[in-house]
């Protein structure tokens, strides 16, 4: 049996949440399917199963929903004649993913139609750089086919909307016209008559119900015959049930009960172009909840320049190779990941990290594809390219992560899944209802309401609440530097009662730092801190380091070098004997500290790292080196107090340093040296103790905390985004990012609940008005045309509502250093 392995699919022909359902039981009935997961917003289906995509797409296409195809166009090396060409559409052809590939000789390239989801453009090239012939996607083309059809079906729906309307228009006048002017409804029947105005409505309801209105029955007739009712099932009950009603009342009006020939065409036709307009309103609104990943997707620019025997010339950026040398000039940004080689420049990383201050960058640093450069060029050696790049990483972890389903999802999928029948239910009992108990003439009575019911029903907004709002929460979170890699981190991250931090790395920068010099006996601070860098030059201990680091550049020259285990360093520097380390070798040296034993006690009560410099016999420094605390952390802890969140800290460093540094940062609880395991029973220990628990750590050394944490939150670089043992990643090191992740995280999910309250509430509430509820109390009816306006109305709202989203600023900007905090605004 093969291994089980996980396939996104794109879905066609689903119209409302009941078809999620739907969708989601055909595929679990495929063998060797184990979960599958379906989204209404992204119309997109990941399945895990162990068997071929053609059951999936076979089982699509039976259940009335075809897994979408979609083209790309290949160019082609290495081909000289005919038998090349049936070379490689074999190739291409055995993948079971691809419907058909048809490769031309002259002009160098290959169109292939795959199923959209089972495989990518560019393993499609790599099919055919193994079978010989070297191939790239021409660039753009695929993105842009897939951008013009969705503006095609956008623009052809509005084109029906507005045929609809301009025929409804008349209908709409000539008959409710009657109804609020009497004057009217007089001059009506005395000029063309009251026969020829059901006519001409009769007229031009007919085409709009077999020209734009068409789609409903197309779709909502079958469903219905397969017992598995949808939204357009709705919307053909109702519309036909009225148009019925109407043609009886226009030509054979004998059959019905004396007074109840009354002519229903501008509901039916009405209620046609509100769904429409409804729906186009839905598709603009849902084309935008994915700006945030064209947005990425457009950081990466077309051509690179690089560097061939000497000289630049511009190519194409998917024939970038890594190793290649490149040129990046100010202000252009950069094509792909790299090494710089040569100048220096400001980087600005906002795009990618969130953080708004440039990048330093000069020889053997990294630069991300898609920063922009600053003011300097930079000559850089390619590292990464295609789908190995940092920001195809983010792109791939933002498409998942919108892609996902959140535990409150299923709860509404299962109401929706038996949604559509109940409401059919309850306008059959509705009619029923108004047959035997309505007042004379009960029969139209009983078909507007009814037909209110099934128009007024909205499902749409139910299966969108919670989509759209992940699509652009995790889209606006990933402007702001915040990766959710699971989907279900969005809603767990929000209950967390307790963050734990580790310490090095994530609350410090994790190297230690020179942090004060303390000089003694008349010594000079410049000078000892010169000849103490120029010694601890020879050690690769990091504290050596550290001293080293805050030196000045020109450091003399050092002989008879010792290194004393335990102890500290000896040598030579500028004729004078230098000696470096701790107390004890002092004291074995016969060297009285004075009153830098006493502040040498006090910064390690603080949890620096004490060592005392003596020359030619007397003690000249105290140094204290630490860890330094990362910048905006204070900031960030304060916010999350703020939150009402326990802060913890898990280190396995001593306890007097970790108690000191928690502190000074007003963290509530300490577990300090422990071992990795020991993390472990630290977090569950935590976890008994507070509730819901997130872990926030480097991602490497943590990885076995982030994995057990109930949300784990990996901090790091952009080198980092890889980590797959966190849930949430933050693009930089800045722990502000935790807070923001925090915050949209609850936003988020305050937006979800916003959304299924209106979803539920509306169809609770208005239902009911629908049915009639009303009438006892003034003689009032919901008319079936005001029913499908607030139908339409309520997708719109749902979506506008996340659309807000997009508007939630930074709880704490990266890069400010005061304590001062934005709105935030969703």
């Amino acid at each position: 049996m093969a291994a089980p392995h996980t396939t996104q699919l794109k879905v066609s022909g689903m119209s409302c949440a009941s078809c999620v359902g739907r969708v989601e039981t055909a595929l679990r009935s495929v063998p060797g399917v184990t979960e599958a997961s379906v989204n209404f917003a992204t119309e997109t289906a990941q399945i895990a199963h162990s068997g071929p995509v053609n059951d999936l797409t076979n089982a699509l296409a039976d259940a009335g929903y075809p897994a979408a195809n979609r083209q790309t166009t290949l160019k082609i090396g290495g081909m000289n004649c005919a038998s090349c060409v049936a070379k490689i559409e074999k190739a291409l052809t055995a993948d079971p993913a691809v419907v058909d590939a048809q490769v031309n000789l002259a002009t160098e390239s290959a169109v292939v139609t795959f199923i959209d989801g089972a495989t990518t453009p560019q393993k499609l090239a790599a099919v055919s750089d193994q079978a010989g012939y070297p191939a790239r996607v021409v660039n753009g083309a695929a993105d842009d086919q897939v951008d013009h059809a969705r503006t095609e079906e956008a623009h052809a729906l509005t084109r029906a909307t507005i045929f609809a309307a301009v025929l409804a228009l008349p209908v709409f006048i000539l008959e409710m016209g009657g109804h609020m002017i009497p004057a009217f409804h007089h001059w009506v029947h005395t000029t063309i008559g009251t026969q020829t105005s059901h006519l001409i409505q009769f007229a031009l309801t007919s085409v709009i119900l077999f020209g734009p209105g068409r789609m409903f029955y197309l779709k909502g007739i079958p469903s219905l015959l397969h017992r598995s009712p949808d939204m357009n099932s709705l919307v053909a009950l109702g519309t036909g049930a009225a148009y019925l009603f109407s043609l009886i009342a226009t030509f054979a009006p004998q059959v019905l009960p004396q007074g109840s020939a009354n002519v229903y065409y501008e509901a039916a036709s009405v209620i046609v172009v509100l769904i429409l307009l409804g729906r186009v309103l839905e598709a603009r609104a849902k084309g935008r909840t994915g700006a945030a990943i064209r947005k990425l997707v457009g950081l990466q620019p077309k051509t690179a320049r690089v560097e061939q025997d000497g000289t630049f010339t511009d190519r194409p950026i998917a024939d970038i190779v890594v190793g290649d040398v490149l040129q990046i000039r100010p202000g252009e940004r950069v094509p792909v990941d790299a090494e710089v080689l040569d100048g220096t420049s400001y980087v600005d990383e906002s795009m990618i990290t969130g953080e708004p201050v440039p990048v330093g960058k000069a020889l053997s640093d990294q630069v991300v594809g898609g920063t922009v450069n600053g003011t300097g060029a930079l000559r850089v050696r390619a590292t990464r390219v295609g789908a190995d790049t940092v920001l195809a990483q983010v792109i791939q972890m933002v498409e998942q992560a919108q892609g996902a389903k959140l535990p409150i999802q299923g709860l509404v999928d299962r109401i929706t899944e038996r949604f559509v029948p109940a409401v059919i239910a309850v306008a059959l009992l509705t009619i029923a209802i108004w047959l035997i108990f309505g007042p004379a003439p009960a029969l139209p009575l009983a078909l507007v309401t009814g037909v209110s019911v099934l128009i007024i029903a909205c499902p749409c907004a139910m299966g969108l609440a919670t989509p759209t709002s992940i699509m652009v929460g995790t889209g606006r979170a990933a402007e702001l530097g915040v990766l959710f890699r699971k989907g279900d981190a969005l809603q767990q991250l929000q209950q967390s009662k307790v963050i734990a931090l580790d310490k090095t790395g994530t609350l410090t920068l994790g190297r230690p730092e020179l942090e004060s010099v303390t000089t003694a006996n008349g010594f000079d601070r410049d000078q000892v801190l010169r000849l103490a860098a120029a010694v601890e030059a020879q050690s690769e201990h990091p504290i050596a380091t550290a001293i080293t680091r805050a030196g000045p550049s020109d450091l003399p020259e050092v002989s008879s070098f010792q290194s004393l285990t335990g102890l500290g360093v000896q040598a030579t520097a500028e004729g004078r004997n230098v000696l470096i380390g701790s107390p004890r070798l002092m004291e074995q040296n016969g060297i009285p500290l004075t009153d830098l034993a006493t502040e040498a006690d006090q910064r390690a009560a603080e949890g620096a790292t004490p060592l005392f410099v003596a020359i030619d016999g007397r003690a000249a420094a105290m140094l204290a080196v630490s860890d330094p605390i990362k910048p905006g952390t204070e900031q960030a802890l304060e916010r999350l107090h703020e939150m009402g969140l326990t802060l913890a800290m898990v280190t396995g460093d001593n306890a007097r340093t970790a108690q000191a540094l928690a502190s000074k940062l007003g963290i509530d609880h300490v577990t300090a040296e422990v071992l990795p395991d020991g993390k472990l029973a630290a977090i569950n220990a935590l976890r008994d103790q507070f509730g819901t628990l997130a872990f926030v750590g480097d991602g490497i050394n943590d990885a076995p905390a982030l994995a057990a944490a109930d949300t784990g939150v990996a901090i790091g670089t952009g080198t980092d985004v890889a980590i797959e043992t966190a849930d949430v990643v933050l693009m930089s090191g800045d722990l502000r990012g935790v807070a923001n992740a925090v915050e949209i995280s609850r936003r988020t999910m305050r937006n979800i609940r916003q959304n299924l309250g209106w979803a539920f509430g509306y169809n609770i509430l208005l239902i009911p008005v629908a049915a009639g509820v009303l009438y006892p109390f003034g003689g009032h009816l919901l008319s079936p045309a005001l029913a499908a306006g607030a139908m339409a109305l309520s997708s719109v709202f749902v979506v506008s509502n996340a659309l807000r989203l997009r508007r939630v600023r930074a709880s704490l900007p990266e890069g400010s250093d005061n304590h001062s905090t934005q709105t935030v605004t969703s």
